[in-house]
């Protein structure tokens, strides 16, 4: 009478155990796949989030991944896009860039780290969508390990999409056969990503109900565009941009600017027609891109509104809570060599007129080195401030900003280039330890209190918690800014006049 109910316990314990040995599988819709563990974390990487986007799929919306039997294995990063090979330049070494092989135009791949033991445990959720100036790029870079941010309990997702003119070329050809809008075939990877993510994640242990977008540099201009976005609506909750966004001084091209672009691109690339550039090689598009043809997001009105200032002024935006700052040395990456005092008097005369002498008492140019300050000021608010600023400005929902100042440790036999664009997001994905620098103990305090800030906003739309000091909401009257430097500090009012100055000769 009693073996019965202990064979019986036995027999669900094994059940239990196998259970929890399988979760490694997982069934998507197209199929069941496998991963890795690392500790408690299981690691889901190379999955297909649609079709490879090549042959007639060239320039076209990403189509559905086809289904596959059996369990596929999904345990190393798929190719990044194609793009010039990856080498470290200027401050940006190995860890910022993406792995030098494999490129492939099929690059079309997501990866997940849960911690999660059961499916439908509801984790939030957090899409990585890298920078590269939407020329290079991948999921693959050291720094967007999601390993330690799977361990604050989220489920932490990275998405590849297209970039250069395979992501982000216009052409009236395309325009003719595609919703009479064409380029930003990044921007719709990053949607079709994002569709995925609603339909499979639940299988991972999160929710699609709390799913929070971010992104640095074009990634963050990426998260602004899915804000802008109609095709976008409620494929995410929560939005996190770092260093970039539309409403600056790099507003989008109109997409009769950048079909003339794409023309220019088919010439260069000897192609009669799109038949044409369609069959070039992969290498062969690449090459005719080198020297000088940029791709970039496109104002569509298609993916994205013709009018983007006046877009989120109407608040026809989609409204999430944001998070929202840039970093001290944003302002170097937005111009060459520095203009002499003269010649900058002589550039702020002619763009701003009457208003030039307001401009001077706020960036001053006595001398050069006074002016070439100045022009670094300016550079970072019209870059990468002033498109907070104004974000934050036009949202209904609850908006924090921030600025991050931190100088990363000395890197021997290495120049310092300060707190560099990029240089926040190891600090607030807590990838240090990806990043070979001597860190020091300030540096470990800032991860931990930016990585718990990124995931406490991605839990509830509030990056406050106890411990951590207080960031209080961002409005115009109070211009809270929270400087995230050797210490955390509140900076009231930061930039308020000079965004104010910004406001008066530039909004229309």
């Amino acid at each position: 009478m009693k073996i019965l109910p202990n064979l019986l316990l036995l027999g669900l314990l094994a059940v239990g155990l196998k259970t929890q040995a399988q979760y490694n599988i997982v069934k998507t819709e197209n199929g069941a796949i496998s991963g890795l563990k690392s500790g408690d974390i299981h690691i889901y990487k190379g999955i297909p989030f649609a079709a490879p986007p090549v042959g007639d799929l060239r320039w076209k919306a990403p189509q559905p991944a086809k289904n596959w039997q059996g369990i596929r294995k999904c345990e190393a990063f798929s190719a990044s896009p194609i793009q010039s090979k990856p080498v470290p330049f200027y401050c940006w070494t190995e860890e910022f860039i993406a792995p030098p092989e494999p490129l492939s135009e099929d690059c079309l791949y997501l990866n997940v780290w849960t911690g999660a033991k059961l499916a439908y445990e509801n984790r939030p959720v957090f899409v990585w969508i890298y920078g590269g100036g939407f020329s290079s790029g991948s999921a693959a870079c050291a720094i967007y390990d999601g390993e330690e941010m799977a361990k604050k309990g989220v489920v932490f997702v990275s998405i590849n999409y297209r970039v250069g003119a395979l992501g982000f070329m216009a052409h009236p050809e395309l325009s003719k056969e595609q919703n009479n809008a064409s380029g930003n075939y990044g921007l719709l990877d990053q949607i079709a990503a994002l569709k995925w993510i609603q339909n499979n994640i639940a299988a991972f242990g999160g929710d699609p109900n709390n799913v929070t977008i971010a992104g640095q540099s074009a990634g963050s201009m990426s998260v602004n565009c899915l804000v802008a976005s109609p095709l976008a609506k409620r494929l995410f909750h929560r939005a996190i941009a770092q260093s970039g966004g539309m409403l600056s001084n790099r507003i989008p091209a109109s997409l009769a600017d950048a079909e003339k672009v794409g023309e220019a691109f088919q010439k260069k690339a000897n192609a009669a027609n799109l038949a044409e550039l369609r069959k070039k090689t992969p290498e062969e598009i690449l090459a005719a891109t080198q020297g000088g043809i940029r791709f970039g997001v496109t104002l569509d009105g298609h993916v994205l509104p013709t009018d983007i200032f006046n877009h989120f002024k109407e608040g026809k935006h989609n409204d999430v809570p944001l998070m929202a700052g840039w970093v001290t040395g944003d302002g170097s990456i937005t111009g060459g060599q520095a203009l002499s005092a003269e010649k900058f008097k002589q550039q702020l005369r002619e763009k701003y007129g009457d208003k030039a002498d307001e401009f001077l008492k706020l960036f001053p140019a006595a001398t050069d080195e006074e002016a070439k300050a100045a022009q670094l000021k300016l550079g970072l608010l019209s870059f990468a401030a002033r498109a907070a600023h104004l974000w934050a400005g036009f949202n209904k929902s609850k908006a924090y900003l921030y600025q991050f100042t931190h100088v990363p440790p000395d890197k021997p036999n290495f120049p310092n280039y300060g707190a560099f664009h990029t240089s926040e997001v190891p600090y607030a994905l807590h990838t240090l330890h990806r990043w070979n620098r001597p860190w020091q103990e300030v540096d470990r305090q800032l991860e931990n209190n930016m990585a718990d800030y990124w995931v406490n906003f991605a839990k509830t739309g509030n990056p406050n918690a106890k411990g951590l000091p207080e960031w209080k909401g961002h409005d115009k009257k109070s211009g809270v800014v929270l400087e995230l430097g050797d210490t955390v500090q509140e900076r009231p009012a930061l930039f308020r006049t000079e965004f104010e100055l910004l406001d008066s000769v530039q909004i229309k």
